[in-house]
């Protein structure tokens, strides 16, 4: 497929949206399973069924199932891995959550409000144990040698994610305010481009090739990927779509170092500056201040900066899926991984 070839700003990308519909069901169908239990845990198994039965977009899945397909791989092949990915990433969110006083998560009372930090706390434990129970499926499969690599993977992502969010944790309780674009990108590639795009997709190399293809170029598209989910995800916090699902300003709220904020930092000084750094050290933010950072973040054009970037690095992506993925037979597999692209880009939830 030529560069010339992605869609105009603003299109859909209907195959993207239909495949994350098929592989996202067979993906929930299969997670469902692992989560009855021969009877119900008070306390527990309702916990672990919320997220999940919420929806989601399942793109982590979606990603693991298509680039093990545009590979060779059988759909059965990929399902295992695909439903740890999302049992761990909704672990994952119910930590995130408690850990940012969030108050939304896909449009309803996060866990910890529903039901008080510490049952959803033990639930968000228990899912991520959950996560390993489908790995053990790869092994009848794919093999104990392909299984154990998978496996591998597996602690590998989850040690990169632990130490994203310890970045972003400890930048706002150290209340930082030196934090460059660069440190911001160091925190992306670990916190959301790991688990979400650089993870499933290397898995599905794996599996699709039966642990052959080289994974380096699978890391660089999928941080490219990631990296350009996240500043929009970002983005998107701030203009409050109907359908973003979560509190908006909620990141300014929460004092995170987005790039919205480093830029407009780094344009700013004087007595606006001081001030913009003396609310963002502040250990909570009122309502009047939180739009007070909201108007400065506009007035130096920060969202436009930020828009800017996550441009240029979806730009940086087709270049490196024409390496990564071109050479592969045509199928909506891989084109899916071609239109992932903009919408990633053009996305409004």
């Amino acid at each position: 497929m030529r560069r010339d070839d992605i869609p105009a700003s603003g299109t859909r990308e209907p195959l993207v949206d239909e495949l994350l519909s098929e592989y996202g069901a067979i993906t929930r169908e299969a997670l469902h399973a692992h989560l009855r239990g021969q009877e119900e845990r008070p306390y527990l198994d309702a916990l672990l069924r919320d997220y999940p039965m919420r929806g989601g977009k399942m793109l982590r899945s979606t990603l693991c199932i298509a680039a093990a397909r545009a590979f060779g791989a059988e759909m059965e092949d990929a399902v295992p891995s695909a439903v740890a990915i999302e049992l761990m990433h909704n672990a994952l969110l119910i930590h995130d959550d408690i850990q940012d006083a969030s108050e939304q998560r896909r449009g309803r009372p996060t866990l910890h409000m529903l039901h008080g930090v510490p049952l959803a706390l033990n639930a968000g434990d228990a899912l991520s144990l959950l996560s390993v129970r489908p790995l053990k499926d790869n092994t009848m499969r794919l093999g104990p040698m392909l299984a154990r690599r998978i496996l591998e993977e597996t602690e590998h992502v989850a040690w990169e994610t632990t130490e994203g969010q310890a970045l972003e944790l400890g930048w706002r309780r150290d209340n930082r305010v030196d934090i460059t674009e660069d440190d911001y990108l160091l925190m992306v590639l670990k916190k959301t481009c790991w688990l979400t795009t650089i993870h499933p997709l290397r898995l599905g190399g794996l599996i699709g090739t039966r642990g052959k293809e080289p994974l380096d170029r699978l890391f660089t598209f999928g941080f490219l990927l990631g990296a350009t989910f996240q500043i929009q995800d970002d983005v998107l916090n701030l203009e409050a779509h109907a359908r973003y699902g979560k509190e908006q300003d909620g990141d300014l709220a929460e004092g995170k170092r987005t790039l919205m904020v480093i830029e407009a930092l780094r344009r700013s000084d004087g007595a606006e500056r001081d001030r913009a750094i003396e609310l963002l050290q502040q250990p909570v933010r009122g309502e009047a201040d939180v739009q007070w950072l909201h108007r400065w973040i506009e007035r130096h054009e920060a969202l436009d900066y930020a828009r800017s970037a996550a441009r240029a690095l979806a730009g940086a992506a087709r270049y490196e899926y024409e390496k990564t993925f071109a050479h592969l037979p045509d199928s909506k597999d891989r084109r899916f991984l071609w239109e992932i692209i903009p919408w990633t880009l053009d996305r409004v939830h």
